[in-house]
């Protein structure tokens, strides 16, 4: 058996000890969360956003699926709601400030605050082995920039610093490049670049973050990791990948709910920590 055979065969015994995993219920003493506790998951109206959603819920939590178009979330929680789950929905866009303070004061009205963010919202125009950084602009914004506008709205004592502004400067660097056409022989990622750097660049901020949140008194800490789900047969992959949504929305919930809330910081896949 040759190494793509080997890896091959590696992976797919995880996604089956995964997808038993998934079937073993958590127990009482497990289970920090109630049915009070409330999840934002942000794009979410289909693909991995909406498995989420789906599999929070079924776990007992109150679940705020957010869309940046009003009559697809209610239909997609609508699908939900006949299942039984609690799930509510709002109007959120991340690229829009205004949507987002908008949503932040609903938010804040309707359930007090919230206990679970799932930055899911993202964009991608580039498939298979196409390369193009002609969205680069749009796929920065929304990965990088929207996910951080919605960890400051929602964390509202959080402050800049040193390291903040070295991510930003990195990626406004990659965008200058593009615009001025400079950025293939700028040392960026050779493949999927615009999305590669947009994701660095949240992986880094969630670093950077975890350090911020636990410096917070005991009682009051937030706890904050990224994780990648993998190729996935959604709309954003052009339905090309090789895992389903199930089982890429799988690592993000099962990241919610660990009983161990000091994990903080880092980076999974598959259930697993990658380092980076």
């Amino acid at each position: 058996m040759g190494h793509k055979e080997k890896s091959k065969d590696k992976k797919d015994k995880r996604l089956q000890q995964i997808s038993l995993l998934r079937t073993i219920p958590y127990s009482d003493h497990q289970r920090w969360w109630s049915k009070e506790t409330i999840a934002v998951v942000t794009g979410a109206n289909r693909g991995i956003g909406f498995e989420i959603c789906k599999q929070l819920a079924y776990h007992g939590i109150t679940v705020i699926l957010t869309s940046r178009d009003d009559g697809v979330a209610i239909e997609s929680i609508k699908v939900l709601q006949e299942g039984g789950l609690d799930v509510a929905c709002h109007k959120l866009d991340v690229l829009d400030s205004s949507s987002i303070n908008q949503f932040a004061e609903w938010l804040k009205e309707n359930y007090g605050g919230l206990d679970i963010l799932v930055n899911n919202a993202g964009v991608n125009f580039n498939f298979g082995s196409d390369n193009s950084v002609e969205n680069a602009h749009k796929v920065i914004d929304t990965n990088y920039y929207g996910t951080k506008k919605m960890i400051q709205a929602m964390i509202p004592l959080m402050k800049p610093s040193n390291v903040e502004e070295v991510i930003d400067e990195t990626v406004n660097t990659f965008v200058q490049q593009v615009e001025d056409g400079s950025w293939v022989s700028g040392g960026w990622p050779p493949k999927f670049t615009d999305y590669s750097v947009s994701k660095l660049a949240v992986n880094a901020y969630t670093r950077f973050l975890s350090k911020k949140l636990c410096e917070r008194p005991e009682g009051e800490k937030i706890y904050i990791n990224c994780y990648c789900p993998g190729w996935v047969k959604t709309a954003l992959t052009g339905y090309a990948g090789s895992v389903t949504v199930e089982e890429g929305a799988d690592t993000g919930v099962w990241l919610s709910l660990l009983p161990d809330q000091a994990i903080t910081g880092k980076f999974f896949a598959e259930r697993r920590e990658i380092h980076f």
